[in-house]
């Protein structure tokens, strides 16, 4: 079990963002990464499309012999985790609960700011999750429909970018948070425009550094850590171009991507 890798998927590159952190807290370990490009995005897909794609894509992780899946998209986090955890028989960890755990330890007003997709916001997952913690905490959600798309098409900066992010944050500016949760895996790359928009006082939150702290702490509790220290395999997967995955994969994992796979999800995994 300890050498299996360990599965993460996203929509499209943005959940390289946890990928990568994993690797940074657990360099020896396995990965696998699937990016469902062929049906990004996810933001604008219902709930119960948003299971169906989660099911299918942990069968097809499970068949590739992975020890445990993160879900490292929240939108699909928000719509299937709860679902998925009853249904499977390996570890699956989603990206809301450590993010709002990591919001609601960095806050100092109790004023939250939330943005992400309109799937996510619409879910409220975040606010059942920051209120589990800090009842009290005020919460301010935004929708922000197209900034993945744009972080997708390589647009990050820029005057066009900061016209469209700064409209979508104009009513948490007002609202005086403190404290700012990008609620997509996408936005990181976004978070040199959002920190000059939301100012330097206001602490901007990614949960892929928790995401990693609790995959490396629920692996060690059930003595699944890698116990080589040499060569780890790091393989990418897409349903989609994967051209487009390696053109931006490099940016988003935070080291280079030499090769990305074409999948089908009706098949296994090569391995």
């Amino acid at each position: 079990m300890d050498g299996k890798p360990i599965g993460v998927f996203d929509s499209g590159v943005g959940g390289l963002t946890v990928a990568g952190e994993i690797m940074k807290q657990l360099p020896d370990e396995n990965l696998l990464y699937l990016g469902d490009t062929a049906r990004f995005p996810y933001g604008s897909r219902g709930a119960d499309e948003l299971k169906r794609f989660t099911f299918e894509i942990v069968s097809f992780l499970q068949r590739g012999g992975v020890k445990m899946v993160v879900i490292a998209c929240n939108s699909a986090s928000s719509a299937a985790l709860t679902a998925a955890q009853a249904h499977f028989d390996i570890p699956i960890l989603g990206v809301i609960e450590p993010g709002a755990r990591a919001a609601v330890q960095a806050t100092r007003n109790r004023r939250i700011g939330i943005v992400g997709t309109q799937a996510t916001i619409s879910s409220g997952a975040y606010d059942r999750a920051i209120h589990t913690l800090d009842a009290g905490a005020k919460i301010f959600s935004q929708a922000c429909p197209d900034l993945a798309d744009f972080v997708e098409q390589g647009m990050v900066t820029g005057e066009i970018a900061k016209r469209i992010i700064g409209g979508y944050l104009e009513s948490l500016v007002a609202a005086g948070v403190d404290t700012l949760i990008l609620g997509c895996t996408h936005y990181p790359l976004l978070s040199g425009v959002i920190g000059k928009i939301m100012g330097g006082n206001v602490r901007l939150v990614s949960s892929a550094e928790e995401a990693a702290r609790e995959v490396k702490e629920i692996l060690t509790c059930r003595g699944h850590l890698r116990r080589e220290k040499n060569s780890p395999t790091h393989r990418f997967l897409s349903t989609g171009d994967e051209s487009k995955f390696l053109k931006l994969g490099t940016r988003f994992f935070g080291r280079e991507i030499k090769r990305v796979e074409r999948v089908s999800l009706d098949a296994g995994v090569a391995l």
